[in-house]
């Protein structure tokens, strides 16, 4: 795909458009035939856990998941079938997800932390027809296996040891050819292409469905908020269980000619061996949520040659303007924060044609017609709160979610008189760039004032003892609710009163007064999914029983 350029917003709006070929197939039309053409371009650098580096072409990921979609066949997995995919970052788990795009097999990116109840239930929910599932993680599918009638074909990955009845995707590949012409009923187009669960943060998990389309959506991501080119190094820190795998280590970032970069650790990243591994292999541009670069920022980062990186940008949660500074202040180097959903491809973002402004989410992408709407369904003036509603009437966006499968009232509850509600809420200022204030459930009523969250957690982040926090209101007589901040305190902090009275006059300096939290409660960690994302549902439940 060639990159057009434009040289301001206006003009990126305005000419720039997504062309959807008829029947597309990522794994046949864009991967296969740039082996074709370019059998040698590199598409990815590989890390593992012992740190050793692999370079693999797109002859490989063609040949290699042409192996695994006739093991697939062969074992009865075809057109529409549902195939659960947990997997650490591997490389096996590029080879998966194509080889499911090949066969029309639906894969469900799934995180390696997930118990046997959540196997359980996600399988019997999606109705799972097959698992290729890490080794370590193995025995945890086999316990869930008696409970799940769908299952029919286990496939591991690693070098543990097979239990009964299970494939090895290593035999299985070795064993079959390298060619998987493309079927006459091919999957594509409007197929559905993957499934992903939603994070679960205000109860059970979604089934977002996505078609075969979604990948172009996502050309956007790669090609201009990453600002790639051919030959660039793109290294996005995301667990291969969750959408941002598929946002930052995948489609858009191959579409754009750059080479995916993969560090396969395990277990909690260190910020001192990231930032290492960023120098040591010369990787020019870097995504991660803003949680990881305030662990960085608190690093000598004079200690690592970042010469190679050109570009930077954050997602997944909302970005402190004290990061921001810090981060831009040490490398040279500004934050790009974009907006986008497990049901979206990108929505909003700050392009590199754009000054970004520390906190806010951006502007709307090219092809996504975002308005602001209140609680009475009018639009909102610049200034002026409201949620997040993208048009779909007369046609959705390319990359927005076909629905929730199997729970239509769910669907249409958030398809509503010609828009998607996101459930999130923003404003706008004068110049069109959008600030986010939260969920819509998240945001406190106190006193006539309505506080976003993320306005009293920022603030709280600037100060030295805060490693986190999330806010939320508790039941109050007088004001309806009062603000309360859960904190995780830095590394030689201890809670106390007077650390309690520090924090509050410091927030009231920081935002408005009558922001500032009238409860504070010292945790040593914030209740999370699996996913990273702070349950304020749950510390909400919680305080409701307390406070009453």
């Amino acid at each position: 795909m060639q990159k057009e350029k434009f040289s301001s917003y206006p003009e990126f709006c305005e000419k720039y458009k997504i062309e959807v070929p008829d029947n597309f197939n990522f794994a046949f039309d864009f991967v296969d035939k740039t082996a074709a053409e370019d059998p040698t371009r590199l598409a990815m650098i590989h890390i593992d856990p012992d740190g050793v580096r692999a370079e693999k072409d797109f002859e490989f990921f063609s040949k290699a998941s042409s192996r695994l979609a006739n093991g697939l066949a062969k074992a009865g997995i075809g057109k529409g079938d549902r195939v659960m995919v947990i997997l650490y970052r591997r490389i096996d788990w590029w080879v998966s997800m194509l080889a499911c795009h090949k066969v029309g097999a639906v894969p469900v990116p799934s995180p390696n932390l997930l118990t046997v109840k959540d196997i359980e239930f996600r399988v019997n929910f999606a109705k799972i027809k097959s698992i290729i599932a890490e080794d370590s993680v193995a025995d945890r599918v086999e316990e869930a296996n008696a409970s799940c009638p769908s299952l029919k074909v286990l496939i591991q990955a690693g070098k543990g040891k097979l239990a009964k009845g299970w494939l090895d995707i290593d035999g299985l590949c070795a064993e079959n050819s390298d060619s998987f012409p493309r079927p006459a009923d091919c999957a594509g187009g409007d197929d559905a292409l993957l499934i992903f669960f939603s994070s679960g943060t205000t109860g059970q998990p979604k089934m977002v469905e996505h078609t075969h389309t979604y990948p172009l959506g996502h050309y956007t991501t790669g090609a201009y908020w990453h600002d790639l080119e051919p030959g660039n190094i793109h290294l996005t820190l995301a667990d291969t269980g969750w959408g941002k795998a598929v946002w930052g280590k995948f489609y858009g970032q191959w579409m754009a000619g750059a080479t995916v970069f993969t560090w396969d650790f395990r277990g909690k990243f260190n910020p001192a061996e990231l930032l290492q591994i960023i120098a040591d292999h010369k990787v020019t541009s870097f995504c991660a949520p803003p949680t990881v670069y305030r662990f960085m920022i608190r690093e000598d980062l004079t200690k690592y040659d970042l010469s190679a990186l050109t570009h930077c940008t954050t997602a997944g949660e909302l970005l402190n303007a004290s990061v921001f500074e810090a981060w831009q202040e040490a490398t040279g180097k500004p934050l790009y924060e974009g907006y986008g959903q497990t049901e979206s491809t990108l929505q909003i973002a700050t392009f590199p044609h754009m000054t970004p402004k520390p906190g806010s989410i951006g502007k709307p992408c090219p092809g996504w017609d975002i308005a602001l709407i209140d609680v009475e369904g009018n639009k909102c003036a610049a200034g002026e709160e409201g949620q997040i509603c993208v048009r779909i009437d007369p046609a959705k966006p390319v990359g927005l979610f076909n629905g929730y499968l199997d729970e239509p009232e769910k669907t249409a509850s958030v398809m509503v008189n010609g828009y998607y509600q996101t459930g999130d809420k923003a404003w706008m200022d004068e110049d069109g760039y959008y600030w986010f204030l939260g969920r819509t459930d998240d945001l406190i009523k106190s006193s006539g004032y309505r506080i976003g969250p993320f306005e009293v957690e920022s603030a709280l982040l600037t100060h030295a003892a805060v490693i986190e926090s999330a806010v939320t209101g508790v039941p109050d007589p007088v004001r309806g609710q009062a603000v309360k901040a859960t904190i995780v305190l830095a590394d030689g902090f201890v809670g106390s009163a007077e650390l309690t009275k520090e924090l509050q006059n410091h927030v009231k300096k920081v935002t408005a007064p009558y922001k500032y939290p009238r409860v504070i409660e010292y945790v040593d960690e914030l209740p999370k999914t699996i996913s990273g994302k702070i349950k304020r549902a749950e510390i909400r439940a919680k305080d409701e029983e307390k406070y009453k």
